[in-house]
């Protein structure tokens, strides 16, 4: 094979080859080489990358110094390299400027990159033009992550975060030891066990002992010194199927030995929570939330059965619930007369500390702003879930049937002095909740049939508060 001999290039043509090659930086305003400045003095804002570009001089570029290079000669970047041995003199002038040139453009290339901004590494891969064959897939460019060690990873994390503050509801992690010495509220003893023969979920409240004093809030609290506690007990989420322990008198180690039990089925039992509430009992103040235990009855063996000493933990629940009443509205058009059914009520406020509550209700009748009739019930004795089933009839006109509202107020009897207040509702033109007015827009819509509902009994300071009827009655 014949070789054809080349003439050599040029310097000055060579030199801007390599420019155009090699260059990474171009000045935006000249398009200059960026490392002579022979135009402008550029900011590093007003540089741009042009690239992506080897990051070091190709070999085959720098062939023709490294063949005139002396074997046995070694150079650094401080050195400047020394004249290449050669025959012919313009060959060792050409060479001789070709590796000077070389060597001051890798030189100001090297010190650009020490200035350059910092930036994502890209990796960039030939990209190959063409049909792709079938075990070829397209390359795309892709980022260099940064690979991190555990201790730059865990080094993210902020631990006050995550650490038990004073503040912080979240006790799951602590001990019973380490919530009584944090909140001091006492503990409560109790066993649970399920009946698979029954299918009913027996509860025992057996004692509570380390009590705190009692909280006056309104500072109608007479004794200071001493608790009447009791215990609520639920299935969470419900809520209103619950029972009730006995008022026990001045104490701060109440026992209790109790037993109740709940009709659900086993599979249904281990989706809930049991929820113990301990209150604290006053005839002339509102009652107080003591504390809570909550226990998930999936992590519990139920058949097995066994009983715990939990700490108490507090309340979100401030304000305790007052009861809640059954009701039945009818309204007949063509006789003008509106029928009201008392059903029953259950989980009503206690008022009586040895007997629980001998329970009544008033309904009252309120045109407007005027009271024109008042029936109650009779009460009984000794109970807070009583049931009544008494009916009472008013006589309204349908021209006023709009403006009329029914007061439905809970009472303790008392013979010795006032009845206690449990609880009021309003029904009708001022309702007091929104409970309240759907009941009786279902009663209006429909004529002539019953429509009961249950509703949750307020305190007298809510009802006055939003209901104009509920000042004008006592």
């Amino acid at each position: 094979m014949a070789y054809i001999q080349l003439e050599p290039l040029n310097e000055g043509f060579l030199s801007r080859i390599s420019d155009l090659l090699l260059c990474r930086w171009t000045c935006r305003h000249c398009c200059q080489k960026c490392y002579e400045s022979s135009c402008c003095q550029s900011s590093e804002d007003e540089v741009e990358i042009l690239g992506p570009f080897p990051a070091q001089t190709p070999p085959w570029l720098l062939a023709s110094r490294s063949s005139d290079k002396d074997g046995n000669s070694v150079h650094t970047a401080s050195e400047v390299p020394l004249t290449p041995r050669t025959n012919s003199p313009d060959r060792r002038c050409s060479s001789s400027d070709t590796s000077k040139s070389t060597y001051s453009l890798t030189r100001r290339i090297s010190s650009l990159d020490s200035r350059r901004p910092s930036s994502p590494l890209i990796d960039i891969k030939p990209i190959e033009f063409g049909v792709l064959s079938a075990k070829k897939e397209p390359i795309q460019p892709s980022v260099l992550r940064r690979t991190y060690t555990p201790d730059d990873y865990f080094r993210k994390f902020e631990p006050r975060l995550y650490s038990l503050g004073s503040n912080s509801d979240d006790v799951d992690f602590l001990t019973d030891a380490e919530i009584l010495s944090k909140y001091q509220l006492g503990m409560l003893h109790f066993s649970t066990q399920y009946d698979l023969l029954h299918n009913h979920l027996t509860v025992r409240v057996i004692e509570a002992r380390d009590l705190p004093p009692p909280i006056s809030h309104d500072g109608a609290r007479q004794d200071m010194a001493h608790s009447n506690p009791y215990v609520k007990i639920c299935l969470l989420p419900d809520q209103k199927n619950s029972k009730q322990t006995g008022v026990k008198r001045k104490t701060q180690k109440p026992v209790f030995e109790e037993r109740y039990t709940f009709e659900i089925p086993f599979l249904e039992a281990q989706r809930r929570t049991l929820l113990l509430t301990v209150l604290d009992f006053d005839k002339f103040s509102r009652h107080c939330v003591i504390g809570k235990v909550a226990v998930p009855l999936c992590e519990v063996d139920l058949v097995k059965g066994g009983h715990w000493w939990k700490a108490l933990i507090p309340s979100s629940q401030n304000e305790v619930e007052l009861g809640e009443l059954l009701l039945s509205l009818n309204y007949l058009p063509s006789a003008g007369r509106l029928n009201v059914d008392v059903i029953r009520a259950k989980q009503l406020l206690q008022t009586d500390v040895s007997q629980g509550s001998d329970p009544f209700v008033k309904i009252q009748l309120v045109h407007g702003l005027k009271l024109v009739k008042t029936k109650k019930t009779s009460f009984l004795r000794g109970t807070i879930d009583p049931f009544y089933n008494e009916s009472f009839s008013f006589k309204v006109p349908q021209e006023e049937l709009e403006n009329a509202s029914l007061v439905f107020t809970v009472f303790g009897h008392n013979m010795k002095s006032s009845n206690d207040f449990i609880g009021r509702i309003v029904i009708g033109q001022y309702s007091s909740g929104p409970s309240e007015s759907n009941h009786w827009r279902r009663m209006l819509s429909a004529h002539r049939t019953a429509v009961e509902q249950w509703h949750s009994l307020r305190s007298r300071a809510e009802c006055d508060r939003v209901s104009p009827a509920s000042l004008e009655v006592t």
